[in-house]
């Protein structure tokens, strides 16, 4: 049997018409976009096409779009860039609980630094409270970072309502601030980029998540909004990150996002039919069963559930076994035996969390491919809880 792989919200495969707009950087067009000969102009153009398209996607400057060498390297550029520019006018920042751990380990690390943070409570399904955050929002909050769409369990934040808040916010107290960050690395490829809609001042994408290459992300930043760089040098990126840009994998991203936006509608609307179809059919056939997360505000590609009486790790190592590829949860805490702090934030206990299983589907994902997990599950699941300790 063909090996079945929903892991796709952890890495998804390189899309063969990327890796064809790649390849002549790849080899010949070597140079370094900074050098002022033909060869280094070449890349230099190569590079600024991209911003261009990434730019266009977006509805926002080319000069606003900055390359960085991930998803997670532009989420801290955005926390440790904005706090440190602006610690003289506040200290006060405010996260989702369910940050990916890019925001809130940075969030974390200036809590010790002598910045205040409060972290935003989400119901149920994972969605925060406008209510809520209306009242906590401050004239020293100098910044928010609420994501898109959750990496573990799907839920899509309501991004323009939060912007609105903030729009009024500003207004009130004639203030800039606070300046809003959303990452937006799960939402691309199924919900609307452009920064017009959305009114973000900045947004994080990546390239792994949309059937681009690893190892290279960006960062939409307001042309009015400061940022303290991380990384200093050559002044590449404008100022911004310094160190030669690798034109192969920037080249890539923007192919990448491209097709991700022109297949977005039609790719979205036959996975969530897939969707739906594997959530309903997991609900009823296997018992003690529910699902993490928002069943309508939520990714179109992410089923998250928590089967009661089995470790996920334990469901996901048998899968792997028959050659079906899922997570436990994010990619990035994948180590950890620590139960996922996003489920802990939606309100399951510590034992339900641990017994989550995260399958996200992709390009490649099939009905069939569906109707084969379906019909190895439950009997993986019968044959855990018969040897299980964990109460069901």
């Amino acid at each position: 049997m063909k090996p079945i792989y929903l892991d796709y919200a952890a890495a998804t495969y390189i899309d063969p018409r990327v890796l064809k707009k790649m390849v002549p950087y790849l080899k010949g067009n070597f140079g370094n976009p900074s050098s002022l000969h033909l060869i280094g102009r070449n890349t230099k153009t190569a590079i600024e096409g991209a911003r261009s398209v990434i730019a266009g996607i977006l509805n926002v400057e080319p000069s606003e779009i900055i390359f960085t060498g991930s998803g997670t390297e532009s989420d801290n550029l955005a926390i440790f860039g904005v706090a440190k520019a602006y610690k003289s006018f506040g200290n006060h920042i405010i996260v989702s609980k369910i940050e990916h751990k890019a925001v809130f380990e940075a969030a974390k690390k200036l809590g010790k630094e002598g910045f205040e943070i409060t972290y935003l409570d989400v119901d149920s399904k994972g969605l925060i409270k406008l209510s809520e955050f209306k009242k906590i929002l401050r004239k020293d909050t100098i910044l928010v970072s609420i994501m898109y769409a959750n990496n573990e369990i799907g839920a899509v934040q309501p991004i323009t309502k939060i912007s609105k808040i903030i729009r009024n916010f500003r207004k009130k107290h004639n203030s800039i601030f606070p300046i809003f960050h959303t990452d937006a690395c799960q939402a691309a490829g199924a919900l609307d980029l452009k920064i017009n809609k959305l009114e973000t001042d900045l947004m994080t994408l990546n390239s792994s998540k949309i059937y681009g290459p690893k190892g290279i992300g960006c960062l939409y930043k307001a042309e009015k909004i400061k940022l303290e760089p991380l990384i200093v040098g050559g002044g590449q990126e404008n100022g911004m990150r310094a160190g030669t840009e690798n034109t192969a994998l920037i080249v890539g991203f923007a192919e990448a996002l491209k097709l991700a936006e022109k297949l977005r509608v039609k790719e979205s609307r036959r996975l969530k039919k897939l969707r739906d179809y594997f959530i309903k059919r997991i609900l009823k056939e296997i018992s003690n069963s529910r699902l993490n997360g928002h069943l309508i505000k939520r990714l179109p590609n992410n089923v998250n559930v928590s089967i009661g009486g089995v470790e996920g790790e334990s469901l996901m190592l048998m899968l792997d076994r028959e050659g079906i590829f899922a997570s436990t949860g994010s990619a990035c805490t994948s180590e950890s035996l620590e139960p996922s702090h996003v489920l802990l934030a939606i309100g399951l206990l510590s034992e339900m969390a641990h017994c989550s299983l995260r399958f996200t589907l992709g390009r490649k994902t099939t009905k069939s491919d569906i109707d084969r997990v379906l019909k190895i599950l439950p009997k993986i699941v019968y044959k855990l809880r018969k040897i299980s300790s964990i109460k069901r």
